[in-house]
Parts: C-alpha cells; sequence; structure tokens
C-alpha cells in the first residue's frame, strides 16, 4: 500500500508543484566487503562515546564554576 501511494505522489507532484525531484532511496543487501575487526570496534565505540558524553561530562564537573557570578 505504502508503494503504490509513493509511485502515485511521485507521479502527481510535479503536475501539481513543477519541477520536483523524486528521492528514492538505495538499500543494499550484500555483506560487508571486508570484517570488522574487534579493536576497530573498541576505537569506534569509544570515540563516539568521547564525543556524545565528552561535553557533557565536562559541564556537570565544571557545573559550580559555571553558577559563580563574576
Amino acid at each position: 500500500m505504502s508503494g503504490l501511494l509513493r509511485t502515485i505522489a511521485c507521479r502527481a507532484a510535479p503536475a501539481l508543484r513543477g519541477h520536483t525531484v523524486c528521492q528514492r532511496a538505495n538499500v543494499y543487501t550484500r555483506p560487508a566487503k571486508e570484517k570488522i575487526g574487534a579493536m576497530e570496534t573498541v576505537i569506534g565505540l569509544g570515540l563516539f562515546t568521547l564525543a556524545i558524553l565528552g561535553p557533557s561530562g565536562w559541564i556537570l564537573a565544571h557545573l559550580e564554576d559555571y553558577k559563580k557570578r563574576e
């Protein structure tokens, strides 16, 4: 049903709105060409953790400094 509605919308949209591009997602179902090792996984997850939690940890660690009105 969703595919049918998308097809109708893609064909009716140019007539209603002028020139627009109907985007379609490319989905690949093949397995990865190279296996990712355990060390690469640990490094990647560690960097993501640092990037996400690092700034918020810095703010929480220096919260008392931010409260001072000097």
